[in-house]
């Protein structure tokens, strides 16, 4: 049985020489987020562990100041909750 071949993921944040990640950068972070707003793993990201500890917390941050929704309701699915 042949194995698939995947593609090597980079991390985003080093190729961009980013220095620090900023919370207020919301279209930034929303690469690390799922539909439902839950913080994508580092395997599906690409991301390096220095990159996601960094990622991770500016995510938790900007939950505290209301910019990114902690849940999605399921049951009242809204395109972009940014917008409301």
């Amino acid at each position: 049985m042949e194995r698939k071949k995947y593609s090597k993921r980079y991390c985003k944040y080093t190729e961009a020489k980013i220095d620090f990640i900023d919370y207020k950068d919301i279209e930034m972070l929303k690469h690390s987020l799922s539909e439902r707003y839950k913080i994508m793993p580092r395997r599906l990201t690409g991301n390096t562990k220095k990159w996601q500890e960094r990622v991770e917390v500016a995510i938790k941050r900007a939950r505290q100041m209301a910019l990114i929704p902690y849940i999605i309701d399921r049951k009242r699915v809204v395109e972009n909750p940014f917008k409301i």
